[in-house]
């Protein structure tokens, strides 16, 4: 075992010296020790709870006759983050939780990791940890808050910052807002539609490296907290057969996570997330892989925020085995997962319990998948768009630029009622480079929502969505701004056209003149005056990359 670099042998004394000092006993020297890895935090609803998660794992990991240690990364919530500096902070913060799982199970020899995320960045940085570690690793997500109601009607997250426009636009008053905010959210867990938490949760499953059923189950439910303890005594037994995470994390898994990502129309940071875990992984995925196979999968589900179902519709209608039976001539059946069977086992006896939400393969919500590749004289290295919440009168949408140097400036520009129909508003310098930390962009689209303007305007940035985006959105436009992209000389009135069934995304001005304005184009100064953000942003790599940190024989 890993762990007998601190546990066997003459010169490690020392070493047992202080693990007695922990409580060990001399029998528990010939047990795997395991890491816990617990994002807990007291003010992270999606973290709240997961002390509760981590006893249970504990429980597990102890009845399998391992050794449990228990330890902690940081968590940001992009919900607080958002629409301030702060939002700079979470696409970063991937990178740290990554080093910081990656220091621990190094520094300490563990035999085996339960991770336990549940937000944003933590899962995808916790999966990058995985790959780099490759020691047997499961994946315990701490699940969704349900759905809130008002009025009647099921609402989320996401609904309170649309509201916000609805009240500029006169459709709803402050105080009702303020009631429609204390309904929006009514447990701890991770926001309750398919935004970017919950469709990582979901990759994870799709990938194997977490136990089937495990990402849908509500955040305080009692079957979250036996999935848990079987998870920690899975491991255990995982680090006996030595099944490690890039035994799991192959090529074939990608394509399956993929495949779901697309079936279920998720979030469109999981195109970042999940080639930055499978350069870990050293598994080379690029931009056309999602093109390609979401030409090939159709959309079966449409999930909270472009649809009426929430995150608890879809898990009593059979969560992701659901969607991977229904997948299952699409998928990849001999790729190993954490259970020690193949993903054709696991979903044996899967089904859909409900058409409603997961249609049948010859009823799709659409025939491809949610998201498109998009390139042209605008993006030459490629930009992502959500098409799951695109309306079918905007899938071919040309109009006028309006130009802004920074997410707020759009929004109070949107909100201030001066953006006009047949507009495409522009939002650059808010790269992974130029922001820096790639921000995520929900007050404007939310706003394009609320002031009634989802099908009349559009939006294009170097920057990211939220998961709560709908509309014609299109981000990670590549090279960013900062990187001296087209997206940097867009000026106001230029012509962009936006294609979304010939994958085109092109800035209409003749070819000498977007010449002279690149080559007439000075790099600003870093936004970044110091600190751990000016570092990251004199090491990320673009959007098309991953937004991942770069060894320095690459700068």
């Amino acid at each position: 075992m890993r762990s007998d670099l601190i546990k066997r042998g003459l010169e490690r004394a020392p070493h047992r010296a202080l693990l007695y000092s922990l409580g060990l006993s001399r029998d528990d020297f010939e047990k795997p020790f395991i890491g816990v890895v617990n994002s807990y935090s007291s003010m992270v609803p999606g973290h709240v709870h997961l002390r509760m998660i981590a006893d249970a794992v504990i429980q597990g990991v102890r009845e399998a006759g391992g050794v449990p240690f228990e330890f902690n990364t940081i968590v940001v919530c992009d919900g607080l983050a958002m629409d301030h500096e702060g939002m700079k902070y979470s696409l970063p913060s991937r990178e740290l939780i990554a080093d910081s799982v990656e220091t621990i199970a190094k520094a300490h020899a563990l035999d085996g990791l339960v991770l336990i995320p549940n937000c944003d960045k933590v899962t995808p940085g916790m999966l990058m940890a995985a790959a780099r570690l490759n020691l047997p690793t499961i994946v315990m997500t701490g699940g969704p808050m349900p759905c809130g109601w008002f009025r009647g009607r099921k609402i989320a997250f996401s609904h309170v910052y649309e509201g916000i426009g609805r009240v500029k636009a006169g459709e709803l008053s402050e105080e009702e807002l303020e009631m429609l905010a204390m309904a929006a959210c009514p447990t701890p867990g991770s926001c309750n539609g398919l935004y970017t938490a919950n469709t990582m949760a979901c990759m994870a499953e799709a990938l194997g490296i977490s136990l089937p059923g495990s990402a849908t189950p509500p955040a305080t439910s009692s079957r979250r907290i036996a999935l848990a303890r079987e998870a920690g005594r899975r491991i255990v037994e995982l680090v006996r057969e030595d099944i490690t995470a890039l035994r799991i994390l192959t090529r074939k898994a990608f394509e399956n996570a993929i495949r779901v990502d697309l079936a279920l129309g998720g979030s469109t940071n999981t195109v970042l997330h999940l080639m930055a875990v499978a350069r870990e992984a050293g598994v080379g995925l690029e931009l056309e892989d999602f093109d390609k196979l979401s030409r090939e999968t159709p959309q079966i589900a449409e999930l909270i925020p472009s649809g009426p179902h929430g995150m608890d519709d879809f898990d009593r209608a059979g969560g992701v085995p659901a969607v991977m039976k229904t997948l299952e001539p699409l998928l990849h059946l001999d790729a190993l997962t954490v259970t020690g069977k193949t993903v054709g086992e696991n979903i044996a006896h899967a089904r859909r319990l409900d058409e409603e939400v997961i249609r049948p393969l010859d009823k799709p919500i659409r025939p491809t998948g949610g998201i498109a590749v998009l390139r042209g004289s605008l993006a030459p290295r490629g930009a992502v768009l959500k098409t799951a919440g695109v309306p079918p009168s905007m899938m071919k949408f040309r109009g006028r630029a309006r130009v802004f140097e920074s997410g707020e400036e759009a929004a109070d520009a949107l909100l201030s009622g001066i953006i006009r129909e047949g507009e495409v508003v522009v939002i650059r310098y808010e790269g992974p480079r130029g922001g820096p930390g790639m921000r995520e962009m929900l007050a404007p689209t939310a706003a394009l929502v609320g002031m009634g303007l989802m099908e009349k305007v559009a939006l294009v940035t170097d920057g990211r969505f939220s998961g709560a985006t709908h509309g014609l959105c299109v981000g990670h436009v590549s090279p960013e701004a900062a990187e001296g992209g087209p997206i940097a000389v867009v000026e106001d009135g230029d012509t962009i056209l936006i294609d979304v069934e010939a994958r085109l995304l092109n800035l209409e001005v003749p070819g000498h003149e977007l010449k002279r304005r690149l080559e007439s184009w000075n790099p600003p100064k870093p936004r970044a005056k110091g600190g751990w953000l000016l570092r990251y942003s004199l090491s990320v790599s673009s959007a098309d990359a991953g937004a991942i940190l770069r060894p320095p024989s690459d700068h």
